[in-house]
């Protein structure tokens, strides 16, 4: 039986791949409805919910090596993936009753409101879903760190990492395919340090260690996940 919802607060960061379900690239539309049901419902329970989006389903700053361009310009065109995925999200969640403002790190007039701490805050009191793009508008940056900040920023009682895995894993569950693979339920910040698991880049990690963030790494692609990753301490891998 699921429990009550233990956090007023939320950061949830989905990949840019997860939009593409089981396409090459691009948006499923699909997957992308079953988020915005999940979110609707999350949000009928009061909580306040901040969305960090990526930008992998259409191009990836890491990219910048197979072709003949800038790193740094790799990872803007990376964040302009991201507007246009809050772009398709925040339509399919307005259409369903939300009103959502989509935020970005970087100023494209007409299309997003400038991110501003204390305004995304008082956009969360009101009961309006929050979108945040184009990272943290700095290249050299992941949307891992993106959403640590951003979590940070808006006091979130947690960060939520939505991946295609169950959660963390003593090893890669992609490489072993091991029946005796141990996947933890709960973890401390020295112990994935000591492991050196890869849950998400080193500069994210040390801002949720630093400021004590609670992390939570689950599998996105099972509908319901979502909502259970906040009500079901049993879902995915706790980090604190």
């Amino acid at each position: 039986m699921e429990e009550p919802p233990r956090y007023k607060r939320i950061v949830l960061k989905v990949s840019g791949e997860a939009l593409r379900g089981d396409k090459a690239s691009g948006i499923c539309d699909k997957v992308l409805n079953e988020i915005a049901v999940e979110l609707k419902e999350i949000h009928q329970l009061g909580i306040e919910i901040g969305l960090v989006i990526g930008g992998g389903n259409f191009f990836r700053g890491t990219r910048s090596h197979n072709l003949d361009i800038d790193r740094a310009s790799a990872d803007y065109m990376g964040m302009l993936a991201t507007i246009m995925n809050g772009i398709a999200l925040r339509d399919v969640l307005e259409k369903k009753g939300l009103v959502v403002r989509l935020v970005s790190a970087l100023e494209i007039k007409g299309v997003a409101e400038p991110f501003v701490s204390k305004r995304v805050i008082r956009h969360l009191e009101k009961g309006r879903l929050v979108i945040f793009a184009a990272g943290t508008g700095n290249p050299f940056f992941t949307t891992d760190t993106a959403a640590a900040l951003r979590a940070i920023e808006i006091k979130a009682d947690i960060l939520l990492k939505a991946t295609n895995v169950e959660g963390v894993f003593a090893a890669d569950p992609k490489l072993v395919q091991d029946d005796k693979q141990v996947k933890f339920d709960h973890i401390s910040y020295k112990e994935v340090l000591s492991r050196e698991l890869k849950i998400m880049d080193s500069t994210a990690f040390t801002l949720c260690r630093e400021h004590r963030l609670p992390i939570k790494v689950f599998d996105i692609t099972r509908r319901g996940n979502i909502l259970k990753a906040i009500t079901d301490k049993n879902i995915g891998t706790s980090i604190n």
